[in-house]
């Protein structure tokens, strides 16, 4: 699947991967999602209260700025920042699928964490395995 985002931040993809599950059949199993680029990432975290996605993204940026001492700078100033912070969370989530619903904590969510500053099309792989 695509998803859009709109520059740096965190999309709350539970409803997109919800729809898969649901459109799979599968009642038992595991869910893996995987996002298929090295600036962007996957968590799991809080869906209830948006200050906790801004406090992380605000922590995450004081500790990877933006900056010119990195040696790969080809693709602007916030490419390697953005590597750096795909290496620091995840490329992929697992959560497991039971009698049809991911068995999320009630104020959990996951979200593809946008890491570049100008939006892009971010391609998401949903496995469900039984």
């Amino acid at each position: 699947m695509c998803i859009a985002t709109l520059g740096k931040g965190l999309v709350n993809i539970t409803p997109d991967i919800q729809d898969v599950v649901s459109n799979s059949g599968v009642r038992d199993g595991l869910v893996t999602v995987f996002v298929q680029h090295t600036s962007a990432s996957l968590v799991i975290q809080e869906n209830a209260d948006p200050a906790v996605l801004r406090d992380l993204e605000d922590w995450l940026e004081r500790a990877v700025p933006e900056s010119s001492i990195y040696e790969h700078q080809e693709e602007g100033p916030d490419d390697m920042p953005a590597h750096i912070k795909g290496a620091i969370t995840a490329s992929h989530v697992a959560v497991p699928l039971i009698d049809g619903n991911m068995a999320l904590g009630v104020w959990q969510g996951i979200f593809l964490w946008e890491h570049r500053r100008q939006g892009r099309e971010r391609r998401v792989v949903v496995h469900i395995g039984t």
